[in-house]
């Protein structure tokens, strides 16, 4: 913002106030009388021959929000259908605690990006080599059991616990994460808006959550939980998502749990390994069942079986994996009305738009003078550019036309 040092103006402006009436078209007349060109104030009524308008009262409209939701996938997709790791992070150290699973293979591919990560957690260890087997026993299934129980659960909950089929919360020893980054699902994951294909011996199954009927809907430690159902999101119609089970059959156990807000999903291994079957990997070799290779003579990294049941890579043949997921904002939002009225903006500080002596370079500006719109800046107080919005094509504006320009910010 100038500033005005000006002791005539300064003082006019005084007299102006002592009246007990202030015009504010003499006290911006006043204003720009000592202002340089460029930063001068454009009026109504008059020609602005200033590059800057300051927004009136009514030309904004603040704290609007707005519910934004996008696919969680990367470049914004909302289904993911191919499936990778990267063989060098599987045999690492950190392959032992969790897989990460990127949408293309990192050994064919440089833009390829982690989607989500997998682990396996178990609450005594078991699918990991012991400290009677091993001296360097790390314990990781203990370990990720543990990271996530206290992460998610309540600190009076030893175990996870899912509803069985009788709606009694039964203990899960053993469980697979789903981990989504936080630059991933951002906000909060879209609840009632994804779904996960998973297959075995057993066929092709659909897990969804049940927020889109709203049954259990409850707070916890982590924000709200949903229940992982086996469904269809009945995407396409304007019926609600199908929940075909709530419980896994053969073993009467729920499937999991939903964290929407950590970008979290919990699996029962018992349950996922009841509904899916045995897998295979991509060469064809059977791996077990889902459920979990228990034995504690080696790290068995059980979080491979549930990745492959993910990838299809049981009976390829029959169809592809397929995940989908949404992420969902609150993205404040501010419009700007910038208002260039029939008298206002009419010519171009452009060097191009005069000739040396001071004439219109086109010569039929000399009746009708006119200016392209094309970009819009917003200013703060000190002049400096905080924003830019660019206008799909330029805008005509001369003596005998206004504009209006809403302008949208989101933060």
């Amino acid at each position: 913002m100038a500033q005005i040092t000006n002791p005539n103006i300064t003082s006019q402006i005084a007299a102006l106030a002592n009246t007990g009436t202030i015009d504010s078209n003499a006290i911006v007349q006043l204003l720009n009388s000592a202002l340089p060109a460029t930063q001068q104030i454009a009026t109504t009524g008059t020609t602005g021959t200033g590059l800057y308008k300051r927004f009136g009262e009514f030309d904004k409209v603040n704290a609007k929000i707005e519910v934004v939701t996008t696919g969680l996938w990367s470049n914004d997709s909302g289904s993911l259908t191919q499936f990778f790791t990267s063989s060098n992070q599987v045999a690492s150290t950190s392959g032992k605690y969790y897989w990460n699973v990127y949408n293309l293979d990192p050994r064919l591919s440089e833009v390829e990006d982690i989607q989500f990560a997998i682990a396996y957690g178990h609450v005594d260890g078991s699918g990991s080599v012991s400290l009677q087997n091993s001296d360097e026993a790390l314990l990781p299934s203990k370990a990720t059991y543990a990271q996530y129980k206290s992460m998610l659960l309540d600190p009076t909950l030893s175990k996870f616990q899912f509803d069985n089929s009788s709606g009694i919360a039964t203990d899960a020893n053993g469980i697979y994460i789903i981990n989504f980054s936080r630059n991933r699902y951002r906000e909060k994951m879209d609840a009632g808006n994804w779904s996960l294909t998973v297959s075995g011996s057993n066929g092709y199954f659909t897990l969804i959550d049940n927020s889109g009927k709203k049954f259990g809907d409850t707070l916890g430690l982590s924000g709200n939980v949903f229940k992982v159902v086996s469904g269809s999101l009945e995407l396409g119609t304007q019926s609600e998502a199908t929940i075909k089970n709530t419980t896994e059959t053969s073993t009467g156990q729920g499937y999991g749990a939903f964290y929407p807000d950590r970008g979290i999903i919990v699996l029962n291994a018992a349950a996922i390994g009841g509904l899916v079957g045995t897998v295979r990997d991509g060469g064809g070799a059977s791996l077990g069942s889902v459920t979990g290779n228990l034995s504690i003579l080696a790290d068995q990294s059980n979080h491979k079986l549930l990745y492959h049941a993910i990838s299809a890579s049981y009976n390829p043949a029959a169809g592809q994996g397929d995940f989908q997921a949404r992420r969902t904002e609150n993205v404040s939002t501010q419009h700007f009305f910038v208002r260039a009225t029939n008298r206002e903006f009419n010519y171009s500080n452009n060097p191009t738009y005069l000739a040396a002596d001071g004439t219109f370079t086109e010569t039929s500006f000399n009746t009708d003078p006119q200016t392209y719109i094309t970009t819009v800046g917003l200013l703060n107080d000190s002049n400096e550019l905080v924003a830019v919005a660019k206008t799909s094509q330029p805008i005509v504006k001369s003596f005998d036309k206004e504009v209006l320009i809403k302008v949208k910010l989101s933060f």
